[in-house]
């Protein structure tokens, strides 16, 4: 636990999971900005925090003006809530409300504070959902990192909200200061891209030329990834009334592929991204079967499913988190997936070659076999064993 020191006290904040060994400090340079910038703004009304990273911004907030935060991450809202928990009263923690992207917001917001993402796609999709509940009055603040702002980041808030300029780099952060433009207000800005839909490539086996949707911000929203690809090519040929478990679904390709070529298998899709659980329970809608059995989870790797409740998971782990390269996700994944599958089940997981998950699945499992392999990825099969 690290201390981030502000004009609303001393935060003892982590991140989430916490994890003694992680240096990472839930906050950054761009959220000490915007604070400073607060302490001379009059901040009332209802207080909407978009992209909170670790709940920072909500946590330092909460005992003055119980902010509504809104993300996309479950881990993000586990982090508010133990953060809330260590360092606000009980009932300073109960008056902030947590938001996910697929939440109905607040009718009116009266301050707007967004933390940048990395993906400008969800950026745009969250600005078009909140700009109907602004006003001319709304004070509107954006933070992120010099590397997180660009040119087509201050153009999105100028179509969307109104006229727009930023601050003066400060411990290589920036500030985005908008405002509401009335004319653009009161409606959805018209020509909304998300969510978007594209039908896959012919050479896939069962999933061939088939829809997926895909909402704003998911990996590889607009095309399919050449990793998932390979997967898909080299999917277990399984039959009979499995449990399937799709881990860090996407948009559900992988598990709807298995619903179509099994119908009588049971699919989790479950990620910690509600944009992405959305995404995956659309396209299984589209493509499975009527009778085809599913359940839609967003959590933390495999922290909702039972133990030894599960024949298959497949899994295309990441290898970061916001900007941090990092295993720990795919480490969480991985031993998750030993807890969760029944003896003799099996875990398949696509990633790069040089990763060298091999290693960490045969520390776990004590076995690992190569399925399928080309130049930039591998397909690997552990077996669970008593």
């Amino acid at each position: 636990m690290n201390i981030f020191t502000t004009s609303w006290g001393d935060l003892g904040l982590t991140r989430y999971p916490e994890d003694p060994r992680d240096q990472l400090r839930a906050w950054d340079a761009s959220d000490e900005y915007l604070l400073r910038h607060l302490e001379g703004e009059t901040v009332a009304g209802t207080v909407v925090v978009l992209g909170d990273r670790w709940g920072a911004l909500v946590t330092a907030l909460a005992a003055e003006h119980r902010p509504v935060q809104i993300s996309d991450s479950y881990l993000t809202q586990q982090a508010t809530r133990a953060n809330l928990a260590r360092n606000r009263t009980p009932a300073e923690a109960a008056g902030v409300r947590l938001l996910s992207t697929q939440d109905t917001p607040p009718d009116r917001i009266d301050v707007l504070l967004v933390r940048v993402p990395k993906n400008l796609a969800l950026l745009e999709d969250q600005l078009r959902r909140l700009a109907p509940r602004l006003t001319a009055d709304t004070l509107v603040v954006g933070t992120g990192m010099v590397t997180e702002i660009h040119t087509s980041t201050l153009k999105l808030f100028e179509r969307i909200v109104g006229p727009t300029r930023t601050s003066l780099a400060v411990k290589k952060a920036r500030l985005i200061f908008c405002t509401p433009d009335p004319a653009l207000l009161g409606s959805a800005p018209a020509g909304d891209p998300w969510p978007r839909r594209y039908d896959l490539p012919t050479d896939i086996g069962v999933m061939s030329g088939r829809p997926v949707t895909n909402h704003a911000g998911i990996f590889c929203a607009e095309h399919l990834d050449i990793g998932t690809r390979f997967l898909l090519q080299h999917l277990p040929d399984r039959r009979g009334p499995l449990r399937v478990v799709d881990l860090g679904c996407g948009n559900g390709v992988v598990g709807t592929a298995m619903a179509v070529a099994n119908p009588d298998a049971e699919v989790v899709f479950t990620d910690e991204s509600f944009q992405a659980v959305a995404s995956a329970e659309a396209t299984f809608r589209e493509n499975a079967g009527p009778a085809a059995k599913a359940g839609f989870l967003v959590g933390d790797a495999l922290s909702g499913v039972e133990r030894e409740s599960v024949d298959l998971v497949l899994n295309n782990p990441p290898f970061h988190t916001h900007r941090a390269l990092t295993d720990s996700t795919s480490w969480r994944m991985f031993s998750g997936s030993r807890r969760a599958l029944r003896p003799g089940g099996e875990l398949w997981v696509i990633g790069n070659r040089h990763l060298g998950y091999h290693v960490k699945l045969r520390r776990l499992f004590g076995n690992c076999e190569t399925v399928a392999s080309n130049p930039k990825f591998v397909v690997l099969r552990a077996v669970k064993q008593r």
